[in-house]
């Protein structure tokens, strides 16, 4: 399959080498030079403008920081609708808001290209190492395009729905979930260490029994640990996150309280100084709030 790349990033870079190795041929694009020199090196052509990737491809696929990027490279100058063939399709694997990928439906329509959505979870070792979960929704002539391409990156596809929104939808909800975990661990941690009891000990209780899932062993190794940086999802991008969730709910009517608290979280971990860590790091802000004097 020919497959354009569009965003180099950790993820990104990650997804390609899996993509390539697979036995897929690609074409990258990214806005800055230098991560393009490791992909390069493994033969992928690295194109002047998403437009130029684009040409020739049976699909495109995104995997972009944010709604302004992702619009950008996607509608924008030299944009991949530009350069995109009749019939082919895009898949945006980025984490962005409902009513872009709404946009992105209408747009891709009326050129007669297909348009899917398959954001994923996982963090970068994880795309390293095609472990990566994609919940994917779109036209089923569509789903069926690009799932060899997403076999290539991921574990398991889970097929939301035929309104590609659906599955940014639900990727927004799961990130939700991410934080609240995050939030409760540190809670957790916070009010048992003021009881005077091991946070190792509470961790290996609380992951060896009835929170043994992945999303506790993970945060709450972080967390015990300390280790934010290298960050391997950025604060800045767990509050857009946020945002984004805030947007999509109120527009549905749909009050979500624990998410307001998490946006004040983010918002106390930026105030701080904290903009360059991982986005679990507001778990900090439990134990400050607790007494304890937090690096």
């Amino acid at each position: 399959m020919h497959i354009a790349f569009l965003g180099l990033g950790n993820m990104g870079s990650a997804m390609v080498r899996n993509l390539v190795k697979n036995g897929h041929r690609v074409v990258a694009w990214n806005r800055s030079y230098e991560p393009t020199k490791p992909i390069h090196a493994l033969g992928v052509a690295i194109e002047r403008t998403p437009a130029d990737a684009c040409k020739d491809a049976d699909i495109a696929i995104t995997m972009l920081a944010d709604d302004g990027a992702a619009e950008a490279v996607t509608l924008g100058k030299d944009g991949l609708i530009e350069g995109l063939a009749e019939g082919a399709v895009h898949v945006s694997m980025s984490t962005i808001s409902v009513a872009l990928s709404d946009k992105f439906t209408e747009a891709h329509a009326a050129r007669g290209q297909l348009y899917a959505a398959a954001p994923v979870f996982g963090r970068p070792e994880a795309a390293e190492a095609q472990k990566l979960f994609i919940a994917a929704a779109g036209k089923p002539d569509a789903i069926a395009k690009i799932t060899p391409a997403l076999e290539s990156v991921g574990q398991k596809i889970f097929v939301m729905g035929e309104e590609p929104a659906q599955a940014n939808l639900v990727k927004l909800t799961g990130n939700f979930l991410i934080t609240c975990v995050i939030e409760s661990l540190a809670e957790a941690f916070a009010l048992t260490a003021k009881g005077g009891i091991e946070t190792q000990k509470v961790f290996e209780l609380l992951t060896e029994s009835l929170f043994s899932a992945p999303v506790y062993k993970t945060y709450g190794g972080l967390i015990l640990e300390g280790k934010f940086s290298p960050p391997g999802f950025k604060m800045p991008l767990g509050q857009k996150d946020n945002r984004l969730l805030q947007q999509a709910a109120e527009k549905l009517e749909v009050p979500l309280p624990f998410a307001a608290i998490i946006r004040d979280r983010f918002l106390a971990a930026r105030a701080n100084g904290d903009s360059e860590l991982d986005w679990s790091a507001i778990a900090k802000r439990a134990a400050e709030d607790a007494g304890f004097e937090v690096k």
